[in-house]
């Protein structure tokens, strides 16, 4: 109940507040423990571009689950060039991914939904957990109109799972508004986003859209699901 308690004093104290000026009150309030989960989409390095021009004393980390497009490497060397801060990365346990791909194969993932979150768990899942561990704050790049699940959510929330507060700063921005800062301050970005690829995950799990379709569309298309997630945003209550 204290949780939940604090969870509305929280809205209560960044309402009204920019995103700098939301980042810096979290920070006051989890010193040393809030941390920013970047995988180097547009919205993401909205958020690192506010923490690393700003000097935040936010702790930035990325999973690197093996099985990413070049071309999102490519944005974290340049993001690491442009800003000068450090990025710490977080990788599978290699003895899980030798006994899944040996047991299973490379692709298995596309055989059933049951193979395809073994992946993600053991690529994306476990990797977190470490990186939040000892967090109280996590930031995450999360929009409302990227999904309809999405929508439902909150700025602010409280994940139960994961015992700490998650804040989406640019939960209210649009993708517009997202791409015209991207451009003003001139930050790096992937460059798969000019080529119809608006939610960047691992090369085997992701594919361009077409106008119009779902923003989550791109994402696990050989899935027959609406709710397309891998499981990283489980748990919250808004």
């Amino acid at each position: 109940m204290q949780s939940y308690i604090k969870l509305k004093e929280l809205k209560d104290q960044l309402s009204s507040k920019s995103v700098k000026e939301s980042l810096e009150k979290l920070i006051s309030i989890f010193p040393g423990r809030i941390i920013f989960t970047t995988s180097f989409g547009i919205e993401d390095q909205v958020i690192s571009h506010k923490i690393f021009s700003n000097n935040l004393d936010i702790k930035v980390v990325t999973l690197d689950t093996g099985r990413l497009f070049s071309e999102t490497y490519d944005v974290f060397s340049r993001t690491l060039i442009k800003y000068n801060k450090k990025i710490d990365i977080y990788f599978p346990d290699y003895v899980a991914v030798e006994k899944m791909v040996t047991e299973k194969g490379p692709l298995s993932f596309y055989e059933s939904k049951e193979n395809r979150m073994e992946c993600c768990t053991i690529r994306k899942i476990v990797p977190l957990n470490r990186a939040l561990s000892n967090m109280e704050c996590w930031i995450t790049g999360i929009r409302a109109s990227q999904s309809n699940n999405r929508s439902s959510m909150s700025n602010l929330e409280y994940d139960d799972d994961k015992k700490l507060f998650k804040y989406h700063p640019l939960f209210e921005w649009s993708l517009e508004g997202v791409e015209n800062y991207i451009k003003a301050n001139q930050i790096p970005y992937n460059v798969l986003h000019d080529k119809g690829y608006v939610s960047i995950g691992c090369e085997p799990c992701t594919r361009a859209i077409h106008k119009g379709q779902d923003f989550r569309a791109g994402r696990w298309w050989w899935e027959n699901s609406k709710a397309k997630e891998c499981g990283l945003h489980n748990g919250t209550t808004a």
